[in-house]
């Protein structure tokens, strides 16, 4: 599990294609000053499985069903991607409840840069509006964010200076794919009235 909110800014260093999938191989001083084989660390939102640290730099296996439901299949090497560890049980969960299990992927459709913050509105997939409520919760490429806006083929947020320092959002541009993760709670109560 983790908490959505980003521990720092991570360069793909190498991906070679295996398969019908990848090895990922990630900069990121501060993810692997602990990290172990078999540790989780989300990659713009994407729970991996580490399988190799060597120095600073941490290696993944991205299976096929990863590279075709994210946004990971796009990366290259120089690509600058949010980085996270799995929370750990005695820690504060600062953002929501994110599993890196990513739904979907949406397109940035509008930027509006204010002074203090920027407002970002993206594409929404009709499998996924019923999930996105205002004032919610959303993961996108990992960071816990807010809903401010919502109907059914977009959703908005606003980001504030931290979140456009320290995340990859600085860099988003109109056209930009991203990864989206709705609130798992919406799921299970959705499964749970449904089965009823």
């Amino acid at each position: 599990m983790f908490t959505g909110i980003i521990e720092e800014l991570g360069e793909v260093v190498a991906i070679r294609q295996e398969g019908g999938g990848a090895l990922l191989s990630v900069r990121g001083p501060v993810v692997t000053s602990d990290a172990k084989h078999g540790d989780s660390i989300a990659v713009n939102g994407v729970c991996l499985t580490v399988v190799e640290v060597a120095g600073d730099v941490f290696t993944v296996d991205v299976i096929k069903e990863s590279l075709e439901r994210s946004s990971l299949g796009a990366l290259a090497e120089g690509s600058a991607v949010n980085l996270e560890r799995a929370v750990r049980a005695d820690q504060r969960l600062g953002g929501h409840i994110v599993q890196g299990h990513v739904d979907g992927t949406a397109v940035l459709l509008s930027r509006d840069p204010g002074e203090s913050w920027d407002d970002l509105r993206f594409s929404l997939s009709p499998a996924l509006s019923r999930y996105v409520a205002e004032k919610g919760s959303i993961a996108i490429d990992g960071i816990s964010l807010t809903v401010t806006t919502v109907d059914h083929e977009s959703f908005g947020v606003s980001l504030i200076p931290t979140t456009l320092k320290l995340t990859t959002m600085a860099e988003r541009q109109v056209g930009d794919m991203v990864n989206i993760e709705v609130d798992v709670i919406a799921k299970y109560v959705e499964r749970l009235v449904v089965r009823q």
